[in-house]
C-alpha cells in the first residue's frame, strides 16, 4: 500500500498531538499511575478505531448528512468535557492521604464514550477514509488502516500517560500539583470549547 506511509505520518500527528483525550490520559496517570491508566488508553485508542471502521462502512456519509446530529455531538462532548474539568481542578494530589483516590470522574467507559461524541474523532475518521482507503479492495485497505491507527495511538497515548507519571514526580508538593491539575483543567476547557466556537 504507497498511502501506508503518508497515513502512520497522519495517524501519528493526530494521536500525538494534544487534544482532550491526551490532556485527561495526563491528568488520571498523573493521579492514578501508568498501570491504572492502560485500560483507558485502551478503551479511547480501541473506539477511535472502531470510529474508523464504523465511518469506513457508511456512518460517515450518515453523519455528513446530518449536521444537528454533529451539533449534538459536539455539544455533549462539550459538557462532559467542561465537566471532568471541574473534576480535575478540584481534585486532590496524591500525597494528601486517603482522598487521593477518590474517583475523578474517568473510565475505559468514560474514555470511550468521550470518543464517541467528539466530533474531532468523527472528522478525523472522515479524513481517513476519504484520502486514504482508495476504491479498489476499500474494506481489506479499511481494517489494514484501522488496525495501522490502533498500533500508531496505543503508543502515542501512552507516552502522555508516562508524561503524567513523570508530572507527579517533578510536582513533589501538594501545592505543585494543585497548580498543575488547575493548568491542565484550564487547557481542558480551551481544548473543548474550541471545537465548538471556532
Amino acid at each position: 500500500m504507497e498511502s501506508l506511509l503518508p497515513f502512520l505520518l497522519f495517524a501519528f500527528v493526530a494521536s500525538i498531538t494534544p487534544g482532550p483525550t491526551n490532556i485527561l490520559v495526563l491528568s488520571h496517570s498523573s493521579r492514578r499511575g501508568l498501570v491504572a491508566t492502560l485500560p483507558i488508553i485502551f478503551g479511547a485508542c480501541m473506539t477511535a478505531t472502531l470510529i474508523v471502521l464504523a465511518v469506513g462502512l457508511g456512518a460517515g456519509e450518515t453523519l455528513l448528512q446530518f449536521p444537528r446530529v454533529q451539533q449534538a455531538m459536539a455539544w455533549a462532548g462539550v459538557l462532559w468535557l467542561s465537566w471532568l474539568a471541574w473534576q480535575i481542578f478540584k481534585s486532590a494530589p496524591p500525597s494528601l492521604g486517603p482522598t487521593a483516590s477518590q474517583d475523578d470522574g474517568l473510565s475505559v467507559f468514560g474514555a470511550a464514550t468521550l470518543q464517541l461524541v467528539n466530533p474531532k474523532v468523527w472528522m478525523m475518521a472522515v479524513a481517513v477514509v476519504s484520502v486514504f482507503t482508495g476504491d479498489s479492495e476499500k474494506t481489506v485497505r479499511l481494517l489494514v488502516l484501522s488496525l495501522a491507527f490502533l498500533l500508531v495511538s496505543l503508543p502515542c497515548m501512552t507516552v502522555w500517560a508516562l508524561l503524567g507519571v513523570g508530572s507527579a514526580r517533578a510536582f513533589g508538593s501538594p501545592k505543585a500539583f494543585k497548580r498543575m491539575n488547575h493548568a491542565l483543567a484550564f487547557l481542558l476547557l480551551v481544548s473543548a470549547w474550541l471545537t465548538v466556537l471556532v
